[in-house]
């Protein structure tokens, strides 16, 4: 299945947002079967657009592209495809209605302006939008079957996974199968380099994607038993890395998982925060489902908070400082305490740029877990800028978290 992901839109190409409409949609796409050749940012601009389509059109068999479905002025996307195909825009009264009933939902009055969001190109097939005012539509250009969607992520992914994904499977050629595996801990390169020899063995090809602070490892079988290669080579990856860097398969969060192990093991989780300043917090609650196992936090940046709050004696402070092993944990044993949970995380540090010291450089990260087994602290040096010593020392704390809960405090 040959493939192009076109993205519509003058403020991507002055680099005003950054598309990431074009990287979900390729990877989407290719764990589908699709092999996918183009990828392309254009203004709307009209005669652009009816050239960039003519084109990927005849050298491509399915066209996914975002932008240009809004109500206003320069959202050309309907009329150029009407264009390319040579027929009219035809008003969809049934979508015009969706766009009105979800106007008076939210209690707004639909513009004039809306209305221009219900036409499509003549024989098009009206693809619903539930997260917003702008539906997508399905046409075939010349052997090409082209899918156009809006550009907002939210409105786009969901119209993709319910409408145009389905759409998609005549058009796969051939078997093929593929695990996707999370992991954090290693950097690509020693992930590349421990998994050496595996395609070859198992017949299949492996892909890393980098999403700091994480690496994805795609392993992809095509052909006769394929889920069954790619099974058995995902697991070797497992066996190499280990089950402590390798933490999930598919779409699943590093929090996530560790809430489900969590609540597997009827277990509660608190935090106490300095450097990472609610990041922690943050990433524990990106889901639904976390109130579970989650009970709360405390962002104690300041040494006072770090004293009435979560209980850290005076005296710890001033003979260690707010950056060390004992204050890091004195945090978790006062957040267990305190929040009544079952394992408490705490966090402090110097983020950077700036209060760095030769004992304490920038980076430096003191990270504990207490239980009622007792407290396992570490500390780490990251590298980067501020954002990213404060995301890896969230993913290192939580890391530390899934440790304990799975070895014990001796580990």
């Amino acid at each position: 299945m040959s493939a192009a992901v076109l993205c519509i839109g003058t403020e991507l190409t002055r680099g005003e947002i950054v598309n990431t409409n074009a990287s979900w949609l390729a990877e989407m796409l290719t764990d589908r079967g699709g092999e996918v050749g183009a990828i392309e940012a254009i203004a709307d601009d009209r005669a652009l657009i009816v050239e960039t389509l003519h084109r990927l059109s005849a050298r491509h068999l399915v066209i996914v592209c975002t932008g240009g479905l809004g109500p206003t002025t320069d959202d050309i996307t309907s009329e150029c495809v009407a264009q390319v195909l040579g027929v009219p825009l035809r008003r969809d009264d049934a979508s015009l209605d969706a766009i009105r009933a979800r106007m008076e939902k939210f209690g707004r009055v639909m513009a004039d302006s809306n209305q221009k969001q219900a036409d499509f190109p003549e024989g098009a097939r009206v693809l619903q939008n539930r997260k917003g005012t702008a539906p997508g539509f399905q046409v075939g250009l010349g052997h090409a079957q082209a899918f156009f969607m809006p550009g907002v992520p939210r409105e786009m992914k969901t119209m993709f996974v319910e409408q145009v994904a389905p759409a998609l499977a005549p058009f796969v050629q051939g078997q093929m199968f593929q695990v996707r595996l999370k992991t954090f801990g290693m950097t690509e390169s020693a992930v590349n380099d421990r998994l050496a020899g595996i395609e070859a063995a198992h017949a299949v090809t492996l892909a890393y994607r980098a999403h700091f602070p994480e690496i994805e490892v795609k392993v992809l079988a095509r052909g006769d038993g394929c889920r069954e290669r790619a099974r058995a080579a995902a697991d070797a990856v497992i066996d190499r890395l280990g089950p402590d860097v390798v933490y999930g398969e598919g779409d699943v969060t590093f929090a996530e998982q560790l809430g489900k192990l969590l609540v597997e093991r009827k277990l509660t989780l608190a935090v106490a925060e300095s450097c990472t300043g609610g990041g922690v917090g943050r990433l524990l609650t990106e889901r639904s489902g976390s109130s579970d196992f989650f009970l709360g936090g405390v962002i104690s940046y300041a040494n006072r908070v770090k004293e009435q709050l979560v209980g850290v004696p005076a005296a710890l402070l001033a003979e260690h400082g707010a950056v060390s092993a004992p204050v890091a944990r004195a945090m978790a044993e006062g957040a267990l305490r305190v929040l009544g949970a079952d394992v408490a995380l705490a966090l402090t540090g110097v983020a950077g740029p700036t209060g760095g010291t030769p004992d304490k450089p920038v980076g430096l990260v003191h990270f504990a877990v207490a239980s009622r087994a007792g407290t396992s602290d570490r500390q780490m040096v990251f590298p980067g800028t501020r954002t990213q010593v404060r995301d890896l020392a969230a993913f290192a704390g939580l890391s530390l978290v899934r440790k304990v809960v799975l070895h014990g405090h001796d580990a």
